[in-house]
């Protein structure tokens, strides 16, 4: 999904990449299996992995019962009504981007809708599916005090989130998109200072959510049951 501050703006084509089969994804898992601790796994990601519904629960579901992975889907929520029913079985942990709580901006960020996002986290809560919602706070943009109670009111209000990650904006794709010759939308953006970003998470933890400072090793893998994941990419 096209953001202004999207971090890996080489899987947003829809054309190009290479096509590499489910068995060769999974048989490259398989060689890893050895060095990932018990309480690892492999996480599908993107771009959007349900661009790709049939081939994204294929892997979920060979990572699961094949090679006994905890496995964890990474998503906007935008195709919520993609994940269906076996894909969301084969699925231990969902992790959900919500952008911003105010529509027009989430819009504005996104290109899309805010409430596909949130009508697959209330599906998510009725099949008991835990979910970890992630939220970056950009500055001049989703570092407002309403947007962060609206995130942090919906969060808290349902059970099966286990935690609420508050990610501080950085730049990891800066180079990305030079590489690629584009422009960095936000390129002036600076990180947010540590007492917003301390502030922000007192207003999540004021609804009883917990949340933790983001690992250097990236806000999917980071704390994920507390081992590594394997990270795919289904795209191209």
């Amino acid at each position: 999904m096209s953001r202004l501050y999207c971090h890996n703006p080489d899987t947003m084509p829809m054309r190009g990449g290479t096509r590499t089969p489910a068995d060769e994804i999974v048989g490259k898992a398989a060689s890893f299996t050895p060095f990932i601790p018990a309480a690892g796994g492999a996480t599908v990601s993107g771009g959007e992995p349900r661009l790709q519904p049939v081939f994204a629960g294929e892997l979920l579901h060979r990572f699961r019962h094949e090679l006994g992975l905890h496995t964890a889907l990474d998503t906007s929520g935008f195709l919520g009504s993609r994940a269906h029913d076996a894909l969301v079985a084969d699925t231990d942990l969902v992790l959900l981007d919500i952008k911003s709580w105010e529509p027009a901006l989430y819009r504005e960020l996104t290109g899309r809708e805010l409430r596909p996002a949130l009508d697959l986290a209330r599906r998510l809560e009725t099949l008991g599916k835990e979910v970890r919602v992630r939220f970056a706070v950009v500055p001049g943009l989703t570092d407002g005090e309403a947007d962060v109670e609206g995130v942090a009111a919906f969060a808290g209000g349902l059970p099966n989130v286990t935690r609420v990650d508050a990610l501080p904006f950085h730049k990891p794709g800066a180079g990305t998109y030079e590489a690629l010759g584009k422009r960095f939308p936000a390129a002036a953006t600076p990180s947010p200072d540590p007492q917003v970003m301390d502030r922000v998470r007192a207003q999540l933890r004021a609804h009883g959510l917990h949340t933790v400072r983001p690992s250097p090793h990236g806000p999917a893998e980071a704390g994920m049951r507390g081992g590594t994941h394997l990270r795919t990419v289904p795209i191209g």
